[in-house]
């Protein structure tokens, strides 16, 4: 019987592993080594950290959490969970059985890529989804937006306000927003509506959009902020509450709305907030507060107190 089973070895995992490990509460971090941010070469904003590879934090964060002996890993994916506190019991791919008696979900979101030729193979290397992670790299340089609604367009204000004074809005086939357009004008956007086939990676840092008239565009780098959705379907299966856009609900201790189920990154978020926060830091942040209130909440319930509301 593990105390908790953390479902996911991201930032938000490894981040709530790290002080359950240091409580001695026995942990079990199970991760599939999928993460969301696999193709970025650089994290932002992370601080000590800036620049970093994601991929290099994970490993570091494995080689710290190693030294805690009641932590452990497994390389493998949660096919199914069940049961509540103090009886929860999650199926691994293979079929082997663990229990737990509390559990941190850290499964991230998946993005859907759009069916453009190069698209996918250029996202997170040249095609950006955040002017925060990126913007300050791709200053004073030319840019493009691509993508047809409200979100992409002020994304398009906002680069032109902070970043560059070259940035074209591509929206892929669609048509701008109405409400939009003149303010797109007076800012210096101009507006590509005819439908892109392909993306081409020129250098590092010079990319060619190719239209379907056969006309081309060549961008410094290009910014999309994808469809995106859970990349795993555990919270649903077990209950938790999803707010409209497909996160999980969770309060200011990261509790879902399933008792002794925690949700941790950008899986889920506070009702009150428009958005859930996708930076490496946040995810990490999250995790940790996550384990703080778990260990609490054990502690109590060991004592045979209850826990605050």
């Amino acid at each position: 019987m593990y105390d908790v089973i953390v479902i996911g070895g991201g930032p938000a995992g490894l981040g709530g592993a790290l002080p359950l490990g240091r409580q001695r509460r026995r942990v079990l971090v199970v991760d599939g080594g999928r993460p969301r941010n696999a193709p970025a070469e650089e994290m932002h904003m992370f601080l000590g950290r800036d620049g970093f590879p994601p991929a290099e934090l994970r490993r570091i964060g494995r080689e710290e959490l190693a030294v805690y002996p009641s932590v452990e890993f497994r390389g493998t994916e949660v096919v199914s969970v069940s049961g509540g506190p103090d009886a929860f019991e999650a199926v691994l791919d293979g079929g082997e059985r663990v229990r737990a008696r509390r559990l941190l979900l850290a499964t991230g979101q998946v993005d859907e890529m759009p069916g453009i030729e190069g698209f996918a193979e250029l996202f997170g290397r040249g095609i950006y989804h955040c002017p925060f992670c990126h913007g300050y790299e791709t200053r004073e340089q030319p840019l493009a937006v691509l993508g047809s609604d409200a979100g992409h367009a002020m994304l398009a204000l906002y680069l032109t306000d902070r970043f560059s004074a070259d940035v074209v809005l591509c929206t892929l086939g669609g048509r701008a927003p109405q409400e939009l357009r003149d303010r797109l004008a007076e800012r210096g956007v101009r507006v590509e509506e005819e439908p892109l086939q392909k993306v081409e990676r020129l250098s590092p840092t010079a990319l060619r959009l190719h239209f379907s008239s056969g006309r081309t565009l060549d961008r410094s780098a290009c910014y999309h902020r994808p469809a995106h959705g859970q990349h795993s379907a555990l919270a649903s299966e077990l209950g938790c509450e999803l707010l409209p856009d497909g996160t999980v609900r969770v309060d200011e201790r990261q509790r879902t709305t399933v008792p002794g189920v925690y949700a941790a990154g950008d899986m889920a978020r506070l009702e009150a907030l428009p958005a859930p926060l996708a930076f490496v830091i946040t995810g990490a942040a999250d995790g940790t507060r996550a384990a703080i209130w778990m260990d609490q909440e054990l502690f109590l319930s060991d004592m045979g107190l209850r826990p605050p509301a």
